[in-house]
């Protein structure tokens, strides 16, 4: 448009509509500023949200940290497992010398011992009906003598730690 003088103002010249040259521009609509109580509500909520984190976290860290101590310990106790077979099959066969035999008894009393301060304990299972989830079967024998599915030999124990089976039974089961 021409202003009074009769020129064209330029591009950067035009003001908006509504506005005359020296009156400022409508109040524009500018955020409210927060107040004090939403502010402390908002760190508030951030705060929260930290911990509540940080305490998943800890929980966490901490049931994983025990699994571990757990599989470090069933680990240690299934390397010892080979030296308890090889003291149970030479007490099971017997000795001539009773001191040598007194001494291969102590150690495995000793060996016993230590499992049960671990909290490893023995699966029994002769005399037992068969459990997949704690004996592993390996023959089957039918006698009238015995129940059905009772274990009625034991080839080689097994151990539990807890509620978790570190080596299964092996059995041999009836009927």
């Amino acid at each position: 448009m021409p202003d009074k003088k009769g020129k064209t103002p330029d591009k950067g010249e035009l003001e908006p509509e509504g506005s005359e040259k020296g009156t400022a521009p409508e109040e524009q609509a500018q955020p409210a500023e927060p107040t004090a109580e939403e502010l402390l509500a908002a760190e508030k909520e951030k705060y929260m949200r930290i911990y509540a984190e940080y305490e998943n976290y800890r929980k966490r860290s901490s049931r994983e940290r025990e699994a571990l101590y757990a599989q470090v310990k069933s680990d240690a106790v299934t390397a010892f497992l080979p030296v308890y077979d090889n003291l149970e099959r030479a007490i099971k066969t017997g000795c001539t010398d009773e001191a040598f035999m007194k001494g291969v008894e102590m150690t495995m009393t000793q060996l016993q011992s230590v499992f049960e301060k671990l909290g490893i304990r023995a699966i029994e299972a002769v005399g037992k009906p068969f459990d997949a989830n704690l004996h592993n079967a390996v023959m089957h024998v039918d006698d009238e003598q015995y129940g059905k599915n009772e274990v009625v030999e034991e080839f080689q124990k097994g151990f539990m730690l807890g509620d978790k089976v570190i080596r299964f039974s092996m059995v041999k089961v009836a009927n």
